[in-house]
């Protein structure tokens, strides 16, 4: 039997979505789903999965996505804090792992200056999530014994990885928002030694219905990325990409087809 911690009133819980399909929630998460008052998600959260909550639970919108909606993370924080403040039990839940690129350890930060009490709920992150669902390894026996996750983007929080050294210092490369970098990213990788004919796959709207791997090549990727629909994209980087190219060609047809026709959300209502 399954016991779950109490969802005190007045705290927060941090949970991951994982990486979109419902049924690879964890079942942690489904009970803080089903248990909050309050609920703060990001964009990347479907709408199935918010289904999963009871009616009365209140939903708030709190995305990032590139080129879309923008919330403030301070504003999150304070979001947070508020609802705690007023007894409610806040669950804020983010696609993916919380401490992988969710920003998790800030919020976390944010909440114990404030003195309210919070737990972590880990999820199955879309660098691992994403690309097993793909059918990519990002590890494989006599090809890659290394793999390094990064993320795309930089600003004024922080310096822009160093994907020269990078992309010499593992065999697999996993890069979040890395999409509409990706001709920088390239150039910095194939500067620093990676082969321009290296093998890449763009994994689009990775565990849903609507998911899409796109092969290309390190020279050939900033072209390709500029075709491809808009979707939430991870970026696979060495000669694992290839090897995911070769194990869809060999994937049942029936099997690839059923994986995709329901919404996620029908799969884990029937098997409950």
């Amino acid at each position: 039997m399954i016991r779950h911690p109490e969802f005190a009133p007045g705290s927060v819980w941090l949970a991951g979505a994982g990486p979109g399909d419902p049924a690879l929630l964890t079942l942690a998460a489904l009970h803080a789903i089903e248990t909050a008052d309050v609920i703060v998600h990001d964009a990347l959260v479907s709408g199935e999965i918010l289904a999963l909550a009871p009616a009365a639970t209140v939903r708030i919108a709190a995305g990032k996505r590139a080129g879309g909606t923008q919330t403030p993370q301070w504003a999150i924080h304070e979001q947070l804090i508020a609802h705690a403040r007023k007894g409610s039990r806040v669950l804020r839940l983010k696609g993916g792992d919380p401490f992988v690129f969710g920003r998790g350890g800030e919020e976390c930060l944010a909440l114990a200056a404030a003195g309210v009490a919070f737990r972590v709920i880990p999820g199955i992150s879309a660098g691992i999530g994403a690309t097993s669902a793909a059918l990519v390894p990002i590890t494989h026996r006599g090809i890659a014994r290394s793999v390094a996750f990064a993320t795309g983007e930089a600003g004024a929080e922080g310096a822009d990885v160093d994907f020269r050294a990078l992309g010499r210092a593992a065999d697999t490369l996993v890069l979040y928002m890395a999409r509409k970098h990706i001709g920088r990213i390239a150039a910095a990788l194939i500067d620093g030694g990676r082969p321009s004919a290296d093998p890449v796959a763009f994994v689009l709207d990775a565990t849903t219905p609507r998911e899409q791997v796109v092969h290309t090549t390190l020279g050939a990727a900033a072209g390709v990325a500029l075709d491809l629909p808009p979707a939430a994209t991870l970026v696979v980087i060495g000669a694992v990409a290839a090897l995911g190219a070769v194990l869809a060609r060999s994937e049942p047809a029936a099997h690839a087809a059923s994986k995709r026709a329901a919404p996620a959300a029908r799969r884990v209502g029937a098997a409950r």
